[in-house]
């Protein structure tokens, strides 16, 4: 409007001025009017979930880690900060989809609306609107979830309301977001005697750790505290949760999962249920995104865990977390550990492996660790100590008296800290001569007579038998025979009888067979460090050898085992039912791919089973991930960098940035010459002046190039060395 105004005042002066203005600056003025409509119209939407994602989840979590790892003491005090990146429940809603779903969903794509209901549940969370165990109001629903919850009766409103339901899908979004971010903060400030729900650490880490630092103790120190895994009181839970967190949002969200009452149906044992008559249900046909479900292998599997890894803690609505919690409030008790581990050491000059300063112990040859009386006033005292769960295990070595002492400490600290009354009978105190079970494996100890040679004093060679003790950690077979016992795969103690396995009546004889050897592959792989894996996993291989032989016996009615195996071999490979007429035998269908391949089973002989994992344990063992984390910020430290290059200028060396930086110098320079060339060929004026500075900077080029390749030659053996 103004500009219309300046016209008709000034009349058409104003017109070539305005043309003039609009030829020198018109591409400026085009830019500023693009630049205002763009602002005014095109103005980013806070609410659209797709602006929101900015990042990385994993580079956000990554720098989560690193910045815990570069300073583990420090407290956490700026969580909501990451509790407001969109990314990571982004990342967080991929996590449960697989985990409901059994695949994969990318990021590209994950629908708008999905988005749209995550963004709704993230801004609940902070603004304080989120409640756990919701029934039927939900800010996110799973895929699977097909409900229509407005339609409802009032009778199904009452069941969902008042029986026992799976945590809702918002609410394991929530604590996968809470888990991802607290998970970091803690695992920088874990003791490195505590082994179990955490990252790169399993029971195979307990063992191999058991093997190499526990060899020379003579009393074992055995807890189970597993009763702090069936639940704690909040306040201890926060408590322990506040001395490095210093987020109110994150402890009060954690607090009211702690506090907001599960429902559970409650039944009556008093009252005996009526056995109500199976109707027949036609079996449900799997869609092909849905995970197929394999329960006989995933049964075996899990009806071999260990008494010590068997009870995982779920407290309240905090599902993952609670393993995280059950380790924040145990760490107290890893630490005043190891403050007694120090105090109780004392070295002695008699026991060389053991005289090193602080107990850390450089042990030489710890295969052979005993060479020595392992007791006396005059020996090394020395304790050690690791937990995984709730089950503790402490090695002593030194008189009994000591044991009895730091058990009476151990349990006054566990009654001041946890309130948990204990006495003596969850703390026994055993010789290593009866042999300690600690996740089905027996340690004990082997009295070994090795000849010892040294020399004398006048260069003569002496051999002597020495005495020396070795750590054995052997699996249980009375362990392994009461597993199969709760599985209906055997009968017997004294001379175990195996029993058909009439859960596979109904699959096919491959199908049985290669679930069977899932379960054998799992028992070699979980008996890898025990000193009798050959003499167990061949026992296991006869249980279930028997099992399916007498399970063809009764299917395919061929009265007995022996029938069985001459018709299928040893392994079970050969089809026990074939076809009759005039098809063509076994082998040619199977090249013909007409009939389905019986996998054999495996290890159906000792020499078969792979050796016991004899491999070095280092006394420092951290996993790759920590490894990892160290070794970037060691290199991301700049002292490290200049003590790298003070070093290579102290050994005269040249470092690979610096040789590649001479080379480009060179070739720049080289290149400027032959541009000067060019510009003088090109004038064409002084053809003769032109030839003699071509041959002057010929013969300074090659004098220069000569010059160079001396000194790269120099330099390249310089580096070399």
């Amino acid at each position: 409007m103004v500009l219309i105004r300046l016209i008709r005042i000034t009349g058409s002066g104003i017109l070539p001025l305005l043309r003039h203005s609009y030829r020198l600056n018109g591409f400026a003025l085009s830019r500023s009017f693009s630049g205002f409509h763009n602002n005014n119209w095109r103005k980013p939407d806070p609410d659209d979930p797709l602006s929101l994602m900015k990042e990385d989840g994993v580079a956000v979590c990554s720098h989560m880690w690193i910045e815990n790892f570069r300073e583990p003491e420090k407290s956490a005090s700026n969580l909501t900060s990451y509790l407001r990146k969109f990314e990571l429940w982004v990342l967080a809603y991929q996590k449960v989809y697989a985990d409901e779903t059994g695949s994969y969903l990318p990021r590209h794509s994950i629908q708008k609306p999905a988005l749209e209901d995550l963004l709704s549940l993230r801004n609940a969370v902070l603004d304080d609107r989120f409640k756990w165990g919701a029934r039927l109001n939900f800010y996110i629903r799973s895929p699977r979830d097909k409900t229509e919850y407005e339609s409802l009766s009032k009778r199904k409103i009452k069941t969902i309301l008042t029986t026992t339901q799976p945590a809702p899908y918002q609410d394991r979004i929530v604590q996968e977001v809470l888990f991802m971010v607290l998970e970091p903060v803690y695992e920088s400030r874990f003791s490195q005697k505590s082994y179990a729900f955490r990252p790169g650490r399993t029971a195979h880490t307990v063992l191999r750790v058991i093997r190499r630092s526990f060899a020379g103790y003579l009393w074992y120190l055995k807890g189970d505290l597993s009763t702090i895994l069936d639940g704690m009181k909040v306040g201890l839970v926060i408590n322990a949760l506040m001395r490095d967190v210093r987020d109110k949002k994150v402890i009060d969200l954690i607090r009211s999962a702690l506090v907001m009452p599960v429902i559970e149906t409650k039944i009556d044992d008093g009252e005996k249920q009526k056995k109500k008559k199976r109707k027949y249900q036609k079996k449900k046909v799997l869609a092909d995104d849905e995970p197929k479900p394999d329960p006989y292998w995933l049964d075996s599997f899990f009806g071999f865990a260990p008494e010590e890894a068997e009870k995982v803690p779920c407290w309240g609505h905090c599902g993952i977390l609670s393993p995280l919690l059950a380790n924040i409030i145990l760490d107290e008790l890893d630490h005043w550990m190891e403050g007694k581990i120090k105090e109780f050491y004392h070295p002695s000059k008699s026991d060389v492996i053991w005289n090193s300063p602080e107990g850390e112990a450089e042990q030489g040859n710890t295969s052979w660790p005993e060479f020595v009386p392992t007791s006396g006033p005059d020996k090394t005292r020395k304790m050690d100590y690791i937990r995984y769960g709730g089950h503790i295990l402490i090695g002593i070595r030194g008189p009994r008296a000591d044991a009895a002492v730091l058990r009476k400490q151990l349990v006054e600290f566990c009654d001041q800290k946890y309130l948990l009354k204990l006495d003596n009978d969850s703390l026994p105190i055993e010789h290593i001569t009866k042999g300690i079970m600690f996740l089905d494996h027996v340690l004990c100890r082997r009295v070994v007579y090795p000849t010892l040679r040294y020399t004398a004093t006048g260069g003569k060679i002496i051999s002597e038998k020495g005495v020396g003790t070795l750590l054995s950690v052997t699996a249980s077979l009375k362990q392994c025979i009461r597993q199969f016992r709760k599985m209906n795969l055997l009968k017997g103690d004294r001379e175990p009888d195996p029993q058909p396995c009439f859960r596979m009546f109904h699959a096919t004889q491959a199908h049985t067979n290669s679930q069977m050897n899932k379960l054998l592959c799992t028992m070699v792989e979980w008996y890898r460090f025990a000193d009798n894996r050959k003499k167990i996993v061949n026992f296991c291989s006869y249980i279930i050898r028997g099992s399916l032989a007498k399970l063809y016996a009764a299917k395919y009615k061929l009265r007995s085992r022996a029938k069985v195996y001459k018709i299928s071999d040893r392994t079970l490979s050969r089809p026990l039912k074939e076809k009759k007429g005039l098809s063509p035998e076994y082998q040619n269908m199977l090249r013909m791919g007409l009939a389905e391949s019986i996998e054999g089973l495996k290890y159906t002989r000792m020499s078969l089973v792979p050796e016991t994992d004899y491999t070095p344990f280092p006394g420092n063992w951290r996993p790759d991930h920590e490894k990892a984390l160290l070794e970037f910020l060691s290199l991301d430290d700049p002292k490290t960098l200049e003590d790298q290059r003070n070093c290579i200028k102290e050994q005269g060396l040249i470092s690979p940035q610096d040789y590649i930086s001479m080379l480009v110098w060179n070739y720049k320079r080289n290149a400027s010459l032959s541009d000067q060339l060019s510009l003088l060929n090109s004038g064409g004026k002084n053809i003769q002046s032109c030839d003699q500075l071509e041959m002057e900077s010929s013969n300074e080029d090659c004098v220069e190039r000569s010059e160079d390749e001396e000194e790269d030659k120099e330099r390249i053996n310089m580096a070399h060395v």
